[in-house]
C-alpha cells in the first residue's frame, strides 16, 4: 500500500494559493482514477483507492502546512506504510512554473510542510516537486506561496501539470519515477507548456 500526500493549508481562503498545489494536484488524481469522496481521517481528508495494481491512500493534511506531519505519521503508522511508500506532492519555488521533479529523501529547501513530515517519520520519503516559481527576492516568498494563481494560470499551466500528474500516476504508483517524470513533460509539452 502506498500514502499519495498533497500539501496545502484548509479552508476556502487558502484554495486557490500556491501553496496549494499540492491538494490541487491530489484533488485530479483522486478525480482522473475515480476515488471515492474524501472524509476526515489522520487530521486530514482521505480516501482510498487503485491506481494500477497498488491501493493507495490519498491525503490532504487538514492540520495547516508547518504541521502536515502530524496527519501523515498518524495515517503512516494506522497502515504500516514503510518511508520508501510515501509520495509528497508540493509546491516548488526552486522550479519554474509548471516544472516537475520527482526526488527521494533530500534537503526541506525551507518548506514548512516538508520540514514538519520529516521531524515526524525521517526524511527519505518521496517528493514531487511542482515548481510555482521564485518572486526574485527572499522578502516576497512568503506572500507569493500565500497569494491566489491568476484565473489565466489555473486554467493554463496549473490544470495542465495536474492533469499530467494525474495521468501518470500509475508510474508513479509503480515506481517508475524517471517514465512518470518524463511523460508529465511530454504532456506538458504537448498542451504548449514547454517544462523540458
Amino acid at each position: 500500500m502506498l500514502l499519495f500526500v498533497g500539501l496545502g493549508n484548509p479552508g476556502k481562503a487558502y484554495a486557490g494559493n500556491r501553496h496549494n498545489i499540492g491538494f490541487m494536484a491530489l484533488d485530479e488524481i483522486a478525480r482522473s482514477a475515480n476515488f471515492p469522496p474524501f472524509r476526515a481521517r489522520f487530521q486530514g481528508l482521505a480516501t482510498e483507492g487503485a491506481i494500477g495494481a497498488e491501493r493507495v491512500i490519498l491525503l490532504k493534511p487538514t492540520t495547516y502546512m508547518n504541521e502536515s506531519g502530524r496527519a501523515v505519521g498518524e495515517a503512516a503508522k494506522f497502515y504500516k506504510i514503510a518511508l520508501s511508500d510515501i509520495v509528497v506532492f508540493h509546491d516548488e519555488l526552486d522550479l519554474a512554473p509548471g516544472k516537475l521533479r520527482v526526488k527521494l529523501g533530500g534537503g526541506n529547501a525551507g518548506h514548512n510542510g516538508l520540514r514538519s513530515i520529516t521531524a515526524h517519520l525521517g526524511n527519505d520519503y518521496k517528493r514531487v516537486r511542482l515548481g510555482i516559481g521564485h518572486p526574485g527576492d527572499k522578502a516576497l516568498v512568503h506572500n507569493h506561496v500565500l497569494s491566489d494563481f491568476s484565473k489565466a494560470e489555473q486554467q493554463g499551466w496549473v490544470s495542465a501539470l495536474c492533469d499530467a500528474v494525474a495521468r501518470n500516476a500509475e508510474l508513479l504508483a509503480k515506481g517508475d519515477d524517471a517514465s512518470f517524470q518524463n511523460k508529465a513533460h511530454l504532456a506538458m509539452a504537448a498542451a504548449g507548456f514547454n517544462s523540458a
